[in-house]
């Protein structure tokens, strides 16, 4: 044991010198190395450089980013700008239905004041049309016979006082006449007694003054004759008084039956003016009649357009693609009750850079690929519309360091049926479109 320990520890020693004197060769030949490698820079970096060989990297295609749509792009249904604030009262497809141009997809909640207001523009047309019909035909017979009727009885109400009248003066007349000859025979009378009391008198006043009679005698003779004076002049009096009232009254009948005759004159003036007005049909008054009808008409299909707005109906033939609004809510203001895209026949819009578009052309071949393997297989379209107009980029990409801010023009690709077929459901798929420029 001794003897192995003694030969075991020179040999330790001499492994720990080999490790020394190899790390210092190591050492010494990464150092000559160094030497050499900057010796040999040296004389690369003092030697001419070659001139530059000048090369073009050939484009073999135009690659941008889009998007599936349906052709004619989305759109969103929504009601008239004049229906704020309606709700759904009942929802007639879910999402993915196929519908046809004005086919009803919706109903609103003021579908019954919409019917109610139809329906009275409905009865005022009625009304008017009515109306119309009464003005062309012109009053009725009943009326026109009741009128004549009303002339005639004023006519003989007007004849029956003239006759009365005439009637009522003639008596008038006859009574003066009647008294005129009896008061003037009384007259006659009168002063023919006095005519003999003024000769009784002028033969007493002689007597008186022979003296045959008596004072008083005379007298008396003298009062008769005054008496006899009165009795004329009353007579006459009374016979002018009887005159001239039997004068007024006849001229105050005249009067009232010229007023009474005016007055019956008038109202059938007037009954004879009623009855032309109501027999004549005329034409401002037809014209009249027909602007109401005309009026009322116009509210009518007024309110029809009003209830047709209660039914929200598709704008063309497509498949509902989302639905925002359901029944007894209110309509979405921002994007209305739904979408609805024309899937029978799919696009790509493709966002090609401002620097590229030169080498796009109509018509050309485009193949589409999926950038989320939302499909496998590659789809084929062909180029029917480039964009007028340059723009940001509205599909970016998942690489973050991309530029987001670059310019692009939106070139829209037709798909072909059979790749249009597969992606009718895949509305705003973020695809990858590669135009090959062969195809130029």
């Amino acid at each position: 044991m001794a003897q192995t320990t003694e030969f075991k520890k020179p040999i330790f020693l001499k492994d720990g010198k080999r490790w020394v004197i190899a790390a210092c060769s190591l050492g010494a030949l990464i150092t000559i190395g160094s030497t050499i490698y900057g010796l040999r820079q040296s004389q690369i970096e003092s030697k001419p450089s070659p001139p530059p060989v000048s090369q073009t990297k050939q484009i073999s295609a135009v690659t941008a980013l889009g998007r599936i749509e349906p052709q004619g792009e989305v759109i969103k249904i929504a009601p008239a700008p004049n229906m704020g604030g309606a709700k759904v009262v009942q929802l007639l497809v879910e999402e993915g239905d196929l519908v046809k141009k004005g086919q009803t997809i919706a109903i609103l909640d003021n579908l019954p004041q919409e019917q109610a207001a139809v329906g009275v523009a409905q009865k005022e047309v009625e009304v008017a049309l009515a109306n119309l019909d009464i003005v062309k035909a012109g009053a009725k017979q009943g009326e026109i016979e009741a009128q004549r009727a009303t002339i005639a009885r004023l006519q003989a109400e007007l004849s029956g006082e003239i006759a009365t009248n005439q009637v009522t003066i003639a008596r008038l007349q006859a009574s003066l006449a009647g008294e005129q000859e009896e008061q003037q025979a009384t007259i006659e009378r009168l002063q023919a007694e006095l005519r003999d009391a003024e000769k009784d008198f002028q033969r007493y006043e002689k007597l008186a003054q022979e003296g045959v009679i008596s004072d008083s005698d005379l007298d008396e003779r003298s009062l008769k004759l005054a008496t006899a004076r009165e009795k004329v002049s009353e007579a006459k009096a009374r016979l002018k008084k009887t005159v001239d009232t039997l004068n007024e009254q006849i001229k105050e009948q005249s009067s009232l039956s010229q007023k009474q005759v005016d007055t019956l004159q008038k109202q059938i003036d007037e009954a004879k003016a009623t009855l032309e007005r109501i027999a004549e049909v005329r034409p401002v008054d037809v014209q009249k009649a027909q602007a109401e009808v005309d009026k009322a008409n116009a509210n009518l299909k007024k309110a029809q357009a009003d209830l047709e707005l209660a039914y929200v109906k598709a704008p063309l033939n497509g498949q509902i693609l989302k639905i925002y609004s359901r029944p007894g809510a209110k309509v979405d203001d921002k994007n209305g009750i739904a979408e609805i895209g024309n899937t029978d026949q799919m696009i790509v819009i493709a966002e090609v850079y401002e620097s590229d578009i030169n080498k796009v052309k109509l018509g050309q071949t485009a193949f589409i690929t999926s950038e989320n393997n939302t499909f496998s297989q590659k789809l084929t379209g062909k180029i029917y519309h480039i964009g007028l107009q340059i723009g940001k980029k509205d599909v970016l990409n998942t690489d973050p360091a991309a530029d987001v801010d670059v310019r692009v023009i939106e070139v829209k690709i037709l798909l072909d049926p059979e790749s249009s077929r597969r992606v009718s459901g895949l509305t705003y798929g973020k695809v990858v479109a590669e135009i090959p420029l062969k195809n130029q």
